[in-house]
C-alpha cells in the first residue's frame, strides 16, 4: 500500500483513509498512507449541513479523503474532517492516490527483478525521485521519455535505474493530446502543385527532425489538415504552429502565399 516517509500526517493535509468504525459521535478510520495509524473523525466534521445519518456519509469500509485538522503524535491523535476536503481536493488526491499506486506496483516489480523487497526499492529509488521529480510516478514517466538517465540524474543506483526503467517502459504508456489546425498554401506559378508539395516535405522535414509526431493531409485543395500528436496541449500547439510556419515559408519563398489556424 503507497506510504508516506513521514509517520504522521501534517495539518492541513489531505490524506486517504479507509473507515473502520462509525457510531453516533463520529468515525473512526485507518490512514492508508500512514501504516493504518487511527484517525477520527468527530461528527461536527461530517458536514457543512444538517444531516438525519452520519451513515449517509461515512460506512465501514468505505475509502475516503479527509483533511487533517489535529495533530498529537505523543498520544497517536490525528483528527480528521470531511467537510473541510473540497470535492476538487477529494478528486485531485484520489488521482494522485491512483498514481501512488501504480508506481508502488511498479517499485515492487523492480525489486522482485532484483531479488530485494518493497521497502529497499522506496528507499533507493522511490524517495530519490520524489525528492527529484515532486511524485514518484512523474519520476518513473520521465524514465520512459528520457531513459535511464532521468533516474540516475535523480541519484538512483545504475543496477535498480536499469531495473525500474525496464518495468517503467513496459507498464507506463505516457498520456498524449492531438490538436489540428487549417493549413492554406496558394501560388500562381505554372508548377504550383509541386511548390505546393515541396513546401510540405520541407515541413515535415523540420518535423522529423525535431522528433514531432506530425500528419499532413489534402482536406481540399489549397486547404491541409495538420494534425500534432505530443505529450501536452502546449507542446502539441507549439509544434503544430512551428510545422505550419516552415510550410508557409517555404511557399513565400516562391512567390505563394500562406495562412494557418489552429481549430478549437
Amino acid at each position: 500500500m503507497p506510504r508516506k516517509r513521514q509517520p504522521y500526517p501534517e495539518v492541513g493535509e489531505l490524506v486517504i483513509a479507509t473507515v473502520t468504525e462509525v457510531f453516533d459521535k463520529g468515525a473512526y478510520v485507518a490512514l492508508d498512507e500512514y501504516g493504518s495509524k487511527k484517525g477520527y473523525v468527530p461528527l461536527s466534521e461530517v458536514s457543512s449541513s444538517w444531516f438525519h445519518n452520519i451513515r449517509d456519509f461515512l460506512k465501514e469500509r468505505q475509502k475516503v479523503v479527509l483533511k487533517v485538522i489535529k495533530v498529537d503524535p505523543a498520544k497517536g491523535h490525528v483528527d480528521l474532517s470531511l467537510r473541510r476536503a473540497s470535492s476538487v481536493e477529494r478528486e485531485q488526491k484520489m488521482f494522485e492516490w491512483k498514481r501512488a499506486q501504480r508506481a508502488e506496483a511498479l517499485l515492487s516489480f523492480a525489486a522482485k527483478k532484483l531479488g530485494r523487497t518493497l521497502d529497499e526499492a522506496y528507499d533507493e529509488v522511490g524517495w530519490k525521485l520524489e525528492d527529484k521529480y515532486g511524485e514518484i510516478y512523474v519520476g518513473l514517466e520521465e524514465a520512459v521519455r528520457h531513459g535511464v538517465k532521468a533516474l540516475l540524474e535523480a541519484g538512483v543506483q545504475s543496477k535498480w535505474a536499469e531495473a525500474v526503467y525496464e518495468v517503467a517502459k513496459e507498464h507506463i504508456e505516457l498520456p498524449v493530446v492531438k490538436v489540428s489546425g487549417r493549413l492554406e498554401l496558394r501560388t500562381t506559378h505554372p508548377r504550383g502543385v509541386h511548390l505546393i508539395k515541396r513546401s510540405l516535405l520541407k515541413a515535415l522535414e523540420v518535423a522529423k527532425e525535431k522528433g514531432y509526431s506530425v500528419r499532413i493531409y489534402v482536406a481540399g485543395a489549397p486547404v491541409y489538415g495538420v494534425e500534432v500528436v505530443a505529450e501536452d496541449y502546449k507542446r502539441a500547439e507549439a509544434a503544430l504552429r512551428e510545422v505550419a510556419h516552415v510550410a508557409i515559408k517555404e511557399i513565400k519563398s516562391m512567390g505563394g502565399s500562406g495562412s494557418f489556424s489552429v481549430k478549437r
